[in-house]
């Protein structure tokens, strides 16, 4: 299974996730994901095999219990993209509140789960939702121009739990399950 691990955002946020998708609509070569869809990526796993789950299950929890984080409150507000305004590849809503303990959860998950032989990350944690990819540049100047000059707030919500989430790639692009859960 291809497996992630994340905090979704609950199906009210789902509005306001598609309305600042539409103020990027003109944009062309963007593809955008499902607002139904959206959440905080924690750490990508990649293949994991079914009898793995367990092993990934109590990881969590370890990491959960190391990194010192009970239910916590997030804001869903502002707007980036990476690797930059010059080459963009993804079009991102940014998280404020609540930022510093996802960042704590992904430490603490990186360090468990790379024990358990997955890669580490290549990249700095940067809490985030994920708008839309960009396939190519024709769209950039109308992106640019709405991530610099606009700072929506989406709203914010309570975390409570962890999600180990499956990832099938499909026609209409990735569906997710949920194989797990761990509280905070």
């Amino acid at each position: 299974m291809r497996c992630f691990l994340a905090v979704d955002l609950p199906d009210s946020l789902a509005a306001g996730v598609a309305a600042v998708q539409d103020r990027l609509s003109d944009a062309d070569g963007l593809r955008f994901t499902d607002p139904e869809s959206a959440h905080v990526t924690l750490k990508f796993l990649g293949e994991v095999s079914p009898d793995r789950v367990g092993a990934v299950e109590d990881a969590v929890e370890s990491a959960v219990e190391a990194a010192g984080v009970g239910p916590f409150d997030a804001s869903v507000d502002g707007l980036g993209v990476f690797p930059s305004l010059d080459y963009i590849r993804v079009v991102w809503l940014g998280v404020d509140d609540g930022g510093a303990e996802l960042t704590r959860l992904h430490e603490a998950i990186e360090r468990e789960t790379t024990a358990l032989g997955f890669d580490p990350e290549d990249h700095e944690f940067t809490p985030h939702v994920t708008l839309a990819r960009m396939d190519d540049a024709r769209g950039k100047d109308l992106v640019r121009r709405v991530v610099g000059g606009e700072s929506p707030t989406v709203g914010s919500f309570r975390v409570r739990e962890v999600r180990l989430k499956k990832s099938d790639l499909g026609p209409d692009g990735p569906e997710y399950e949920t194989v797990a859960r761990v509280s905070l």
